[in-house]
């Protein structure tokens, strides 16, 4: 398997990577692979940290387990009977929603809404759950999977209500200290201490290039943890055990099943049952995703941050988990999580799994290409509507707060508000239609910013950011100019 992990991450690319799997309660596996930067010879480590990113979301999950069994709450309980100021987008969601809503993803918004509220922002946990009374649902309330990253955040704020204490000192002295997990934290700060913590990338003109952490301290129950593979695979020996570890019980076998038991079901695509012909289902639980692979339930959850993806998993029949830590942003994690699950209950000589994902990754990457190279529907020599000094001044919305359009070395100049390294240059492009990067996100592309005129009075009304990507949705943010 060494060898194996090795050989992917070379073929991926991948600077640094970790990987750890534990069986029988006897870890097999605790290694790292490559360097902690493509410009640093340092390698990786079993003890080198990473950002878990959303693997975090499982610790909020058992945080709140802990106190349901403590019978200050139940998965069912109103979020509104705990966080008096907590909206959603209409009343009748926001009197009924529960924490199990929240922590199996079905709110009825859709995947990351809202991630930019706290992304890199200024804006602190209270003002994040504020803003969120202004997202608009995508689906029925309970009625499809939505991905939230602020409900996480929301149940965070509920530990730290109900424990009279805060979210990070709760994780810390109830699950880290006790459990050993001596090296990870609920900070980026704490990382400035180790000198042994791998470095984010970001692919760049086909080259994966060092990015520095995006600070997350105000979203930490959704994906703020850092650790290593000798920590996480303590965590995921605890959960194995159902809770309960070297006599001290944490939580209790009943709570291990909520968190496991399928909440809100995934759909499957149909490629997705082409290349995995013997999953049948998938489903979110309560921190964790559950499908089944060869007549076995697989426990696991994903996490990405900027230049940083994690994975981690468990196949409790047989009392066997691991975890993949890597520092560039690929599938990678995934297919070893399936190479390591083949390793353990399937066929490893049949299947290929870091094989196969990287076909997709490339075929992806050229279908992109592909559609770039081809678009030709965009006007070319239109000129703008307006003067530069039309298109200048505050534009605001309820979601996000304001946006700030000016002049700058003859230039517009564009500057989130909130969120201080997100600002650009304006490219006029057609029309009143410009080009926007933001050069300190080097893993964002290149978008739009279109502003919107009001035809009858003859002047810019809205300004529309689009930034294509899979993480954050811009166009939600509804900016209207105000002066």
């Amino acid at each position: 398997m060494e060898r194996y992990a090795e050989k992917a991450r070379r073929e991926w690319e991948c600077p640094g990577m970790s990987v750890g799997l534990i069986y029988n309660d006897t870890v097999i596996l605790a290694k790292g692979f490559g360097t902690l930067s493509s410009e640093d010879s340092t390698p990786v480590n079993e003890q080198t940290i990473f950002g878990i990113a959303s693997n975090s979301k499982a610790f909020t999950s058992a945080a709140v387990a802990m106190l349901i069994d403590e019978n200050k709450l139940s998965w069912d309980t109103r979020i509104v009977s705990v966080l008096s100021y907590f909206r959603m987008y209409n009343e009748y969601v926001t009197n009924e929603i529960t924490i199990r809503d929240a922590l199996s993803h079905r709110s009825g918004l859709k995947t990351f809404s809202g991630d930019l509220i706290w992304y890199g922002s200024e804006h602190n946990r209270r003002e994040i759950i504020e803003h969120a009374r202004f997202l608009k649902p995508a689906h029925g309330f309970r009625a499809a999977y939505g991905y939230s990253n602020i409900l996480y955040l929301v149940a965070g704020e509920i530990v730290a209500e109900v424990s009279g204490t805060s979210y990070e000192k709760f994780i810390s002295e109830r699950i880290f200290k006790p459990l050993g997990m001596s090296s990870s934290n609920l900070s980026i700060t704490a990382n400035k201490k180790n000198p042994n913590v791998a470095q984010p990338h970001a692919l760049v003109e086909k080259k994966w290039i060092p990015i520095p952490y995006v600070n997350w301290d105000n979203i930490t129950p959704a994906g703020g943890i850092n650790s290593n593979v000798v920590d996480m695979l303590k965590w995921l020996q605890l959960q194995l055990h159902r809770g309960t570890l070297d006599g001290k019980k944490y939580w209790t076998e009943k709570q291990s099943r909520e968190m496991w038991f399928p909440q809100t079901i995934k759909q499957i695509s149909s490629f997705g049952e082409r290349i995995m012909p013997s999953r049948h289902f998938a489903a979110y639980g309560l921190g964790w995703e559950v499908f089944d692979f060869k007549g076995y339930k697989i426990v696991h959850h994903s996490g990405g941050l900027d230049g940083m993806v994690s994975h981690t998993f468990m196949i409790p029949e047989i009392n066997a988990g691991g975890v993949v830590l890597t520092n560039n942003a690929t599938t990678l994690p995934y297919a070893m999580m399936m190479q390591l699950c083949e390793y353990l209950i399937g066929d490893p000589k049949q299947n290929d799994w870091s094989l196969s994902y990287l076909e997709i990754q490339k075929s992806s990457e050229k279908y992109v290409a592909d559609l770039e190279k081809n678009n030709t529907k965009k006007p070319k020599n239109t000129p703008m509507s307006f003067e530069l000094k039309d298109y200048v001044g505050l534009y605001s919305g309820n979601v996000y707060g304001n946006v700030r359009v000016d002049i700058k070395e003859g230039k517009l100049f564009l500057k989130m508000m909130h969120t201080p390294t997100m600002f650009g240059y304006l490219n006029h492009e057609y029309a009143d239609v410009f080009s926007i990067q933001f050069g300190l996100h080097p893993s964002l592309p290149k978008g739009e910013v279109v502003f919107v005129v009001d035809e009858e009075k003859n002047k810019i009304k809205q300004l529309i950011i689009d930034i294509p990507n899979p993480d954050f949705d811009f166009t939600e943010l509804d900016l209207n100019k105000v002066k």
